[in-house]
């Protein structure tokens, strides 16, 4: 019986064995670094190595052909000059690979249309999927496999696929950076085979994934994506960048991936009514899907601004505000309820402590606004002056966040000063960004997933 697109992509992300095509014991080549990559990240199950004129890579034997590898295998990295690709994926679905992953280029990206039929009229017949080629690969970190040319990055809850696999990296890279791990890298370049819609309906019963993000220049099956990702919508947030917005943009996509991109109107539509939250930039598409992987969607837009700095304040409350958000000033009964607060403290909102700011007011400002029906989520800004240590302030924030219903991001700035702060917030699933943009912009998120999901119920009742 013929295996189903979602039971193939998982021979392909979770394998039990993987086989290198193209492998090199040349420092630099790329069938060398995958190798490596797949072997120091520490993947557990069988590796084999596949080159006709080497006998050991990496002190692991070499076998001429797949054909010679005595055992099963599920995936194969495959690496070779695109003129043997059509081979070697005849000889892949004959020993009955679960699925192929091509890193090769020269495909339809540069012109070659042919090339490309041949492959997937091979992998058709011989019922093996493919994901490429021209791409970079893919990591699983729940199981250690790394068959890619990038950087390893460790686990986490958010899955990333990219129709460019240099993005993709970059990506993986700046990720790294900020401390946010994922679960699945999926590199899928020109999508001959598998495609966004198949990745979706895969990544979307993924137990490890809790938030999908994708980089897409151009959709070969518009429909069936949007399909899916109404469906996937619905259970886990989708956030994607959509390029190739501008004329110029779009025929540089053609000539990436060959991709035709489509209208950025009809893009921005077809989001808005899948569920898909569109980000414009890499630490936008990262910082939206850190919010809403670790902190529910918001029930609405009124947002609470602590802080114990005037200024940062007062940038973040233009950057809510030119996101649509609302910083309302709070009712006389719940600035009643902050009278605990000296006088020079603001009891408006943002809610100013000033610089003598105390753990205990961080603390106790917070459990009001959880308390209150006024806002629907709550921003904690800290900017400490240099003497004053800010974990004991983060661990009060924590602590009340833990027993909040409603969503609660960190702004904590002052790069060094803050650090083992937001590992202590962080750790108890608050988020932290350091700039007043990327905070509203991770908050703007939480409220259209929130309004989303309210639409998606109203539509079923």
């Amino acid at each position: 019986m013929q295996k189903s697109s979602k039971e193939q992509l998982r021979s392909i992300l979770e394998p039990r064995s993987v086989a290198v095509i193209g492998a090199s014991s040349k420092s630099g080549k790329i069938g060398h670094e995958i190798l490596k990559n797949i072997v120091e990240g520490g993947y557990a199950g069988p590796i084999y190595p596949v080159n006709p004129h080497e006998e050991f890579i990496l002190a692991l034997k070499s076998f001429k052909s797949i054909m010679d590898v005595p055992d099963d295998v599920d995936a194969c990295i495959i690496t070779v000059p695109p003129h043997l690709v059509a081979q070697v994926l005849d000889e892949c679905g004959k020993k009955k690979v679960g699925g192929a992953v091509i890193i090769s280029a020269g495909f339809s990206e540069i012109g070659n249309f042919d090339l490309e039929r041949l492959i997937v009229e091979i992998a058709s017949k011989n019922e093996l999927r493919i994901v490429g080629p021209n791409c970079a690969g893919i990591i699983n970190t729940q199981n250690k496999l790394y068959a890619t040319m990038e950087s390893r990055i460790g686990p986490g809850s958010i899955a990333f696929m990219t129709q460019s696999g240099a993005l993709g990296g970059a990506a993986l890279a700046w990720a790294r950076q900020e401390r946010i791990g994922i679960s699945k890298f999926i590199s899928y370049g020109n999508r001959c085979d598998i495609d966004e819609a198949d990745i979706l309906e895969y990544l979307v019963e993924d137990d490890q994934t809790k938030v999908i993000a994708a980089y897409i220049e151009g959709l070969r099956n518009g429909r069936r994506f949007l399909d899916s990702a109404r469906d996937a919508s619905k259970k886990k947030p989708v956030v994607a960048i959509k390029s190739g917005a501008s004329s110029e943009g779009s025929r540089a996509a053609l000539s990436h991936t060959g991709s035709l991109s489509g209208s950025d109107r009809v893009y921005d539509g077809a989001f808005l009514q899948t569920g898909i939250i569109r980000a414009e930039e890499i630490d936008d598409l990262f910082d939206m899907s850190k919010a809403l992987s670790c902190q529910p969607a918001s029930r609405g837009k009124r947002i609470a601004v602590l802080t114990n700095s005037g200024g940062p304040s007062v940038m973040m409350t233009d950057a809510l505000v030119k996101l649509n958000l609302e910083v309302p000033e709070p009712s006389t009964q719940m600035k009643d309820a902050l009278t605990f607060l000296p006088e020079i403290c603001s009891r408006k909102n943002p809610i100013d402590l000033t610089a003598e700011a105390t753990p205990e007011q961080y603390g106790k400002v917070l459990e009001t606004i959880a308390g209150s029906n006024e806002y629907d989520i709550a921003i904690s800004m800290f900017v400490p002056p240099a003497f004053v240590k800010s974990e004991e302030t983060g661990r009060a924030v924590a602590e009340v966040a833990s027993d909040m219903s409603k969503p609660i991001v960190a702004c904590w700035m002052s790069g060094d000063l803050v650090t083992e702060a937001v590992q202590i917030l962080e750790g108890r699933h608050v988020p932290n960004f350091p700039t007043p943009r990327r905070t509203a912009k991770a908050v703007w998120a939480l409220v259209e997933r929130g309004t989303y999901l309210s639409k998606s119920r109203s539509d079923l009742s």
